[in-house]
C-alpha cells in the first residue's frame, strides 16, 4: 500500500484545475476532500471522469468524506437522519474512487454532550454501522479527532462502532490522527501531552494526518514550519511499532512542497 498520499480539495480542485494536475504530473497520490458543496453541485460522471484520470496515471487515494454540520451521535433524531443520508450519497461516490482509507470526523462535542458520552456514543456507532452496511466491502474507515480535548472520547468512539459491528468488519474501523488539531484546538502545544494521545489511539490507530502550526490555529503548514514535535511523534511511533499511512495537509504551495520534502527525509517510515 502507498505510505503517503497529499490532501486534494476537489472543490477547490474543480476551481483550479491545475491542482490536479499537480498531483498527476508529480505522480502524488491524493486524499480527496469530499464535501457537501461539491457532492450537490456535480453529477457522477464528473466523479467517474477524475477517478479515470487517477487511475490512468497509476495514483492510488484516499477519501476524506463531508463533514459540515454532521453530527452522528446527534440527540436530535431529525439531525441524524439528514447526517446519515449525506454520508449514504458520499459512500455511494466514494465507491467510484474505490480509495484505500476513508477519513469521516468523530465530531463529537463536549459542551452538548460531556455528561452523556455514552449515549452520544452508541447513537453515533448506529449511525455509522448503518452507512457501512450499505457498502459491505467499503475500504477502511478511519474517525478523525478535530475539536475533541480527550483522545478517551475518540478512541471510545471508534469501540462503540467496532462492537456495533459484525466481527469480521471491526478491523476496518480505526482512527485518523490529526496531529495538528491536537496541536492547536486540544491544546496540544501547551499541554504537551503527544504520548497520552498515542498510548489512547495506539489500538486502533490505522492513518494520520500530517501538517503544522504555532498552536495558536489549525494552520495546515507544511511539516517543520511550525512547532509541532514530528521527531517525537516518529519515536513514539517507533516504540509502539506503529507504521500507520499519512495524508500531508498543506495549504499553501510552500507547505506542499515541504511535505513532499518531509516524506522524502524519513525513507524509514514512507518509503515501501
Amino acid at each position: 500500500m502507498t505510505r503517503y498520499y497529499v490532501n486534494l480539495n476537489l472543490r477547490v480542485a474543480d476551481r483550479d484545475p491545475s491542482l490536479v494536475l499537480r498531483h498527476l504530473e508529480g505522480r502524488v497520490p491524493p486524499e480527496l476532500g469530499l464535501d457537501p458543496l461539491l457532492m450537490d453541485a456535480k453529477p457522477a460522471a464528473w466523479h467517474r471522469e477524475l477517478a479515470r484520470r487517477l487511475a490512468d496515471a497509476g495514483l492510488p487515494c484516499t477519501l476524506h468524506l463531508p463533514f459540515f454540520d454532521l453530527q452522528p451521535g446527534s440527540a436530535d433524531a431529525r439531525i441524524r437522519t439528514a447526517t446519515r443520508d449525506r454520508l449514504l450519497a458520499a459512500l455511494e461516490t466514494a465507491a467510484v474512487y474505490a480509495p484505500d482509507r476513508m477519513v469521516g470526523h468523530s465530531a463529537y462535542n463536549r459542551f452538548l454532550y460531556m455528561r452523556s458520552f455514552s449515549g452520544w456514543a452508541a447513537r453515533a456507532a448506529d449511525t455509522w454501522a448503518e452507512v457501512l452496511a450499505s457498502w459491505p466491502g467499503h475500504p477502511p474507515l478511519c474517525l478523525e479527532n478535530t475539536h475533541e480535548t480527550d483522545p478517551a472520547t475518540v478512541s471510545g468512539a471508534v469501540e462503540a462502532l467496532r462492537e456495533r459491528l459484525p466481527e469480521t468488519a471491526r478491523e476496518r474501523v480505526g482512527i485518523c490522527f490529526d496531529i495538528g488539531h491536537w496541536h492547536s484546538f486540544a491544546g496540544g502545544s501547551v499541554r504537551g501531552d503527544l504520548a497520552d494521545w498515542v498510548a489512547s489511539f495506539a489500538p486502533y490507530l490505522l492513518h494520520m494526518h500530517l501538517h503544522d502550526n504555532d498552536g495558536s490555529f489549525d494552520q495546515h503548514l507544511g511539516p517543520g514550519q511550525g512547532s509541532i514535535p514530528f521527531d517525537a511523534l516518529f519515536e513514539l511511533l517507533s516504540r509502539r511499532g506503529l507504521r500507520p499511512t499519512v495524508t500531508f495537509e498543506p495549504h499553501t504551495p510552500a507547505g506542499y512542497a515541504q511535505a513532499l520534502a518531509f516524506a522524502g527525509s524519513r525513507p524509514d517510515f514512507f518509503a515501501g
